[in-house]
């Protein structure tokens, strides 16, 4: 995340065919997908992840007799929920006008980052601007749409998604869960629920059984991973991911792999059972 602002001035200014207008305002705010990018239109969407880059101007601001401007502003990018994405961002702007800056307003770039576990939905950057000379602030803000991985939530500890693949790589999950003896048996899945404690904390373990088709025990692995985090943006789902490797002799049938969720911060316990065939 970056915390820097740019002041256009001298050559490097934007020049309007009009004097601003009165009133402290906040103007020409847009959203790039990239630094120096062209702006976007209202119907872009940003996934998980993804950098929003951003700009604005500030016009109507007082030049004191000494033909300074001092300006302050504040500018924090929010969920659905009023949310904080991240840490807002503080800046000034202060510049000495010559006369050549007559119709000169300044200009700000930040960016932030949509948090990888963000929700879908519709998010927005919400800028203050204090004019320090004229004692005057004003707000304005800019929306933008967040299209991410629906996972469902749920008030209590619970695995959601739970698909097959046919490798590590695939995003799509089988048909038909069928697998050969010797295959590598790959799948995901996504657990939510789990309590979110102070700073965002949140510890979930998860591990697996796999049962034969008679019902007899083959395997277990009772802690196969674990996410233990304090994200700044509260994390709402974790994904999970598991493998089995099979062996030549393996018989025919369909065997059953035994889901088991730890919520320890919320002292919760989540199992599920999911199928899957031997050819």
């Amino acid at each position: 995340m970056l915390r820097r602002f740019v002041v256009l001035a001298g050559a490097f200014a934007q020049s309007l065919l009009s004097a601003p207008p009165p009133g402290l305002a906040i103007v020409n705010v847009t959203l790039h997908q990239y630094d120096g990018g062209p702006a976007l239109s209202g119907t872009h969407n940003f996934v998980p992840g993804e950098t929003v880059f951003f700009a604005f101007q500030v016009s109507g601001f007082r030049v004191s007799d000494k033909d300074e401007i001092r300006l302050s502003y504040r500018a924090e990018a929010l969920d659905g929920k009023s949310i904080p994405l991240a840490e807002a961002i503080h800046g000034k702007i202060e510049a000495e006008l010559t006369p050549q800056d007559k119709n000169w307003i300044p200009k700000a770039r930040h960016e932030v980052t949509v948090p990888p576990f963000a929700d879908s939905g519709a998010y927005r950057i919400v800028i203050s601007v204090k004019d320090e000379m004229a004692s005057l602030e004003t707000k304005k803000e800019a929306s933008f749409q967040v299209v991410g991985r629906v996972v469902p939530p749920s008030d209590k500890l619970v695995a959601r998604n739970f698909r097959f693949l046919r490798s590590e790589e695939d995003s799509q999950p089988l048909t038909v869960a069928a697998y050969r003896p010797a295959d590598v048996v790959w799948a995901r899945f996504d657990m939510t629920g789990y309590k979110i404690g102070e700073k965002n904390h949140f510890h979930v373990t998860y591990g697996l059984s796999v049962l034969s088709p008679s019902g007899k025990l083959l395997f277990s692995q009772p802690q196969a991973a674990e996410e233990h985090k304090e994200p700044f943006y509260p994390q709402r789902w974790a994904p999970g991911i598991l493998s089995l490797t099979g062996r030549p002799d393996t018989q025919p049938g369909e065997y059953t792999i035994v889901l088991t969720v730890h919520d320890l911060e919320g002292k919760q316990t989540f199992e599920s059972r999911h199928a899957f065939h031997v050819e």
